[in-house]
C-alpha cells in the first residue's frame, strides 16, 4: 500500500519523495520495478512478503544507527581537540 501510494505521489511530483527511504524490497511481484520507477534503492532485500510494515520495521535499526552516527560520532578535528 505504501509503495503504491509513493508511486502515485511520484507521478504527481517526482521531487516529493526526496525525503523518503525504501526500507526493503518485497518479494511481491512488481515491487522492485516500483522502487526503480520512483528511484529508490532498498535498505534491505530479505525476500519478505509478510505485509503489516514488517520490512519497514526491520530497516528501522539501520536508520537509527545512521542517525546516531551522524549526531554522536565526532569528526576527526573534534576528536583531536578533546
Amino acid at each position: 500500500v505504501v509503495g503504491a501510494s509513493a508511486l502515485v505521489l511520484h507521478a504527481l511530483d517526482p521531487t516529493a519523495l526526496e525525503h523518503c527511504v525504501a526500507g526493503h524490497c518485497s518479494a511481491e511481484l512488481g515491487h522492485r520495478r516500483l522502487l526503480t520507477v520512483i528511484g529508490r534503492e532498498p535498505l534491505l532485500d530479505l525476500g519478505l512478503r509478510l505485509g503489516e510494515g514488517s520490512g519497514a520495521l526491520a530497516a528501522l535499526p539501520l536508520l537509527r544507527l545512521a542517525i546516531r552516527g551522524v549526531l554522536d560520532v565526532p569528526t576527526f578535528s573534534e576528536w583531536r581537540a578533546q
